[in-house]
């Protein structure tokens, strides 16, 4: 068995295709950034790394997983969300232990490393929550 103690922090990839998606993401964003301490990547406007489509990803410490991973439940916008743990096994984190909002994406595995590295922290968060979840 594996310990919870493992995940050192989580990923959220937010995927859009469109202008119409692309808006709903940048409002997920705005969303999230009043509401949540994460720390939000670049938004990327293409295929990168194991991703097939555009996105941008967020890193969050685990004990925040209680209150955003419910709240983008609610607040997707049909938006598709892949959310994965970082735990040092990148091929397991994106493909087998993962969790998807929406219909899930193919990724490509060839992009992800096949041995263990070492478990991403979640990084200094760069937003400032106004809000309340």
């Amino acid at each position: 068995m594996r310990r919870v103690s493992e995940i050192a922090s989580f990923h959220a990839h937010v995927y859009f295709d469109g202008p119409e998606e692309e808006a709903a993401a940048r409002a997920l964003r705005e969303g999230i950034a009043a509401r949540f301490g994460v720390r939000l990547g670049d938004w990327r406007d293409g295929p990168v790394g194991p991703h097939p489509m555009a996105m941008y990803q967020m890193s969050f410490a685990p004990e925040l997983f209680g209150s955003l991973v419910p709240w983008l439940m609610l607040n997707h916008s049909q938006l598709r969300i892949l959310i994965h743990p970082n735990s040092g096994d990148e091929r397991r984190d994106h493909l087998a232990d993962a969790l998807w909002l929406g219909p899930p994406l193919p990724l490509d595995a060839s992009a992800l490393a096949e041995e263990r590295i070492e478990a991403e922290p979640p990084g200094e968060v760069n937003t400032t929550p106004t809000l309340a979840p």
